[in-house]
């Protein structure tokens, strides 16, 4: 567990590989790993047990991220982690690169599942949580999804699998950013108060500014420690591109082209917000 002075360099830390990555390629899902650094910070360094020299220890915390796309938030994440090395940046989205551009468990130590067709994660988490009961395995599965696959059929049905066998080991983290391919998520879809509809499904639900670490943590915290035999949600309302002002007033984030000048300006504009 580390102070949230510590989470906030962490957090930078995700941001700035992610950027680096993004650099090699020239674009990508750059909004999304600006946004949901800090979420990921608390998960890796707060909330989760890992080791970084064991992977696929079988006493870790799962982080299933099903939002394929966002692979390059995790991988950064990781490298802070030091279970990816941080030489590898290079290679990222390259031909036989341990880190492509969709998230594949075949290829990259800690990726536990292979995300990509959207709605799946939750159920794949699912299966995992009721698998680690009955294995009397104390291990918590963390499910990174996305607020657009709130629309899919498949998410709801995972969630009352999980409220039907009672998973209090299961902890949904909805990364609600209001943004898809085709513009707003509340736009695409009609949208009701998140924590009253998983509330109404038997979930244990919070909602927080993603981006506040205060907060993040707090919600953590109350999802592990819930003393009911119930899965667990926390919608995180995160902010596209955070951290670099001229990025984070695009209209369009959900996959960012950037100039090759410009990754200059935006790592600067980083580093001079660095936690001290």
């Amino acid at each position: 567990m580390q102070s949230n002075v510590s989470l906030a360099r962490r957090a930078y830390a995700i941001r700035r590989f992610a950027l680096r990555m993004g650099e090699v390629q020239g674009q990508g899902y750059i909004g999304q790993a600006l946004g949901v650094a800090d979420v990921l910070a608390v998960s890796y360094f707060h909330a989760m047990a890992y080791r970084a020299d064991d992977p696929t220890w079988e006493g870790r915390d799962r982080f299933y991220l099903s939002i394929g796309h966002y692979a390059i938030a995790l991988y950064a994440a990781l490298i802070e982690a030091g279970i990816l090395p941080e030489d590898e940046i290079g290679t990222y989205g390259m031909d036989d690169s341990r880190m492509p551009m969709s998230g594949m468990a075949a290829y990259t130590p800690g990726m536990e599942i292979t995300g990509g067709s959207l709605g799946h994660g939750l159920g794949i988490a699912v299966g995992a949580a009721l698998g680690l009961k009955r294995k009397k395995n104390p291990a918590f599965v963390y499910n990174m999804l996305s607020d657009g696959e709130l629309g899919e059929g498949s998410t709801w049905e995972a969630v009352m699998s999980a409220v039907q066998w009672k998973l209090d080991n299961l902890i949904a983290i909805v990364d609600f950013n209001d943004q898809q391919a085709d513009g707003k998520t509340t736009a695409a879809l009609a949208q009701m108060p998140e924590v009253g509809r998983w509330s109404a499904f038997g979930w244990f639900a919070q909602e927080v500014d993603g981006n506040d670490l205060d907060a993040v943590v707090a919600a953590f915290d109350a999802a592990r420690h819930h003393d009911v035999a119930q899965p667990r949600v926390i919608i995180c309302k995160s902010k596209m591109c955070k951290g670099v002002p001229f990025l984070e007033d695009r209209e369009i984030t959900h996959f960012v082209r950037v100039e090759p000048d410009e990754w200059t300006k935006a790592l600067s504009i980083l580093d001079e917000g660095k936690p001290t």
